[in-house]
């Protein structure tokens, strides 16, 4: 097929005339299309670009005009006006102006025009299209075009496929706006090779079709169902009053919402156990424990708690226990106590892993606060209270549904009975003066609990579940009741607060030698203090030295995080400098029972058969203490 007669500059046609010269050349419209448009957009884009140039050159009223006509304007004759060619000339002239735009880059000052917009129409969701494969002539060919600049690949078709003259070719450059035709022209190169850009290589409508990477498609649409999913959760969700529930009182504002967290902030779906469900229960810990007070019952106190556990504001005063975590909760959690205590509303509550304390003022929420406290792994022995308030140093405790009787004693006077205490109906007790009132360890209270047949010893030591006291070796760990066990915690009691606010779970105290002291000054008593956490990863261990006539023992070694003095290591080893009354100074060491002999070497040197070592020494010696176990390992001492 020949080119139309194009000698002078088209008469725009209208818009059937221009139709039907797109569809009757349809093939050369899109394959000059192909060949002009940039290499650089790759064969399937190219092809989807030409199909989409050549079906958009239709004019946009019923006679079209040309870019750059004069409105108004008559365009010049040209033979054969009105006969079956005269569109092609036109949307020709359109499809090669779009395909040369379409190689301008596009800049943030200028509109783009309309060969670089993307092309709406056709699309191909799936598929890559592109030409078949040519021999190695067609590929040199396609190779040398991409060296050429827009207007070059134009000159090259219009030469080569449309079968114009020299002069036509520099005429339909200019009109298609091209600033130099001459030097397009001139780049065009040899004519030798015209006859390949009619090969199948450059004919974008004889395609061959490939899948797209079909991992990433799934991968696209997957993340889009997430994300059109997602965005009609947080649409509905926008759409939804403000108000929620409502009120959260002094709680951060909400920045997300979905179904489980919406549970866990219902104060209707709060967990509460039956009144009588520990009498059964396989489980006698906090989950055990009834929801008790005088405000259980109020829904807005316990959306405020729930709120605020789980979004708390700048202003609540936030405190955890060392490895306790402090974010919301993961679903309803139990309700044990909501009530009114001296000056303060309180809410306790517990998810299995922590109990979580909650209190604002009897007028308002200013002054909020929220305190956590790990309590997994509870049991009977360490789940009989918990602090509901500390007001001006007095402390109240809610405690256990099992205890029966509570009592106040003071650890520094063991001779004295212990004062009974009345418990309210809710089993709330009395304020009771703390430990060490104004940091002066003149006295120091515990409280005594009587339920299920079992005396437990309990003390405050700043977290919300009071620590439990006891004596004896590990592996045989009693409760404090006997006398003997309760003078040795008034001598070891002030030592206390180096352990408070770690976590505490228990204390335990226990005499692990006995040692006759040099030059007849009576027997001094070695005593090992162990503080178990409930993270149960630091643990502190403390080696102390108990001198006879003494009212309080001395801190001979210490350690963090040892297993030393426990049920996994039960043996321990310490020493101290000791000064006779005669003015003599000496090494003293004792070890447990499973040390078969002690050495010491340094500022003073000596060694015993046995667990007890006693070794003149100068003073303000350093000397290095070690033992040999009963089955001939070697030990050091605490630290």
């Amino acid at each position: 097929m020949t080119a139309p007669d194009t000698a002078t500059r088209p008469l725009a046609p209208d818009v059937e005339q221009a139709e039907a010269a797109i569809v009757e050349h349809y093939p050369r419209l899109v394959r000059l299309a192909y060949l002009v448009l940039p290499p650089a957009l790759g064969r399937n884009r190219r092809v989807l670009t030409a199909h989409s140039l050549t079906q958009r050159a239709l004019p946009r009223g019923r006679r079209g005009t040309l870019p750059g006509d004069v409105p108004g304007g008559v365009p010049a004759q040209r033979g054969g006006l009105g006969g079956p060619e005269s569109g092609y000339a036109y949307v020709r002239l359109r499809v090669l102006r779009a395909a040369l735009e379409a190689g301008i880059p596009l800049t943030f000052r200028t509109l783009p025009l309309r060969g670089q917009l993307p092309a709406p129409l056709p699309r191909v969701w799936g598929l890559r299209l592109f030409p078949r494969a040519g021999g190695a002539e067609e590929l040199a060919l396609d190779q040398w075009l991409a060296t050429l600049n827009g207007p070059g690949r134009a000159a090259c078709v219009l030469r080569a496929l449309e079968g114009l003259t020299e002069p036509e070719v520099l005429r339909v450059l200019a009109e298609a706006g091209v600033a130099d035709p001459a030097a397009a022209v001139a780049e065009s190169g040899d004519p030798a090779h015209d006859a390949l850009f009619s090969s199948p290589e450059f004919d974008p409508c004889v395609l061959q079709a490939r899948p797209t990477d079909l991992l990433r498609r799934r991968r696209f649409a997957r993340a889009s169902l997430a994300a059109a999913a997602a965005l009609a959760v947080c649409g509905a969700l926008l759409a939804l009053p403000g108000g929620g529930w409502g009120s959260d009182g002094p709680a951060a504002p909400l920045y997300a919402r979905n179904a489980a967290a919406e549970q866990a902030l219902d104060p209707g779906r709060l967990v509460r156990a039956e009144p009588a469900v520990w009498r059964t229960s396989s489980r006698t810990d906090y989950s055990a424990w009834p929801a008790r007070g005088d405000r259980a019952d109020d829904t807005e106190l316990l959306r405020r708690a729930l709120a605020v556990w789980a979004r708390p504001g700048k202003a609540v005063v936030v405190s955890a226990t060392p490895g306790t975590p402090s974010g919301p909760p993961m679903g309803p959690p139990q309700l044990l106590f909501a009530g009114t205590v001296d000056q303060a509303v309180v809410v306790l509550l517990h998810d299995g892993l922590r109990v979580v304390r909650y209190a604002e003022p009897r007028a308002g929420t200013a002054g909020a606060a929220l305190d956590f406290a790990r309590t997994d792994g509870a049991s009977a022995d360490t789940a009989t209270g918990l602090v509901l308030s500390r007001v001006d140093g007095n402390v109240r405790y809610l405690t256990a549904p099992w205890v029966t009787g509570a009592a106040l004693r003071d650890l520094l006077k063991p001779a004295e009975s212990p004062a009974a205490l009345k418990l309210a109906p809710d089993g709330v007790t009395p304020p009771l003066l703390g430990p060490a009132p104004g940091g002066n360890c003149t006295s120091w209270n515990a409280l005594s609990l009587t339920g299920d047949g079992t005396t437990r010893l309990v003390t405050d030591l700043g977290e919300l579940t009071p620590a439990r006291l006891t004596s004896g070796a590990p592996g045989a760990v009693r409760d404090v009741t006997e006398a003997a066990e309760l003078g040795e915690w008034a001598r070891i009691a002030c030592l206390l607060p180096s352990v408070r606010s770690h976590g505490v779970r228990t204390v335990n105290a226990w005499t692990y030698a006995k040692q006759p002291l040099p030059e007849g000054d009576g027997t001094a008593t070695w005593l090992c203090t162990r503080a178990e956490t409930w993270q149960g990863t630091a643990d502190r261990v403390q080696a102390q030295f108990l001198a006879p006539g003494a009212p309080l023992a001395a801190q001979a070694a210490k350690a963090e995080g040892s297993p030393a003095c426990g049920p996994r290591e039960p043996r321990v080893l310490a020493g101290v400098l000791w000064k006779s009354r005669a003015g003599q100074w000496y090494v003293l060491a004792a070890g447990s029972a499973q040390f078969a002999s002690l050495s010491v070497s340094g500022g003073a040197s000596g060694a015993a058969t046995g667990n007890r070592l006693a070794v003149k020494a100068p003073e303000g010696a350093q000397v290095d203490l070690s033992g040999k176990l009963t089955d001939g390992t070697k030990a050091g001492v605490l630290r």
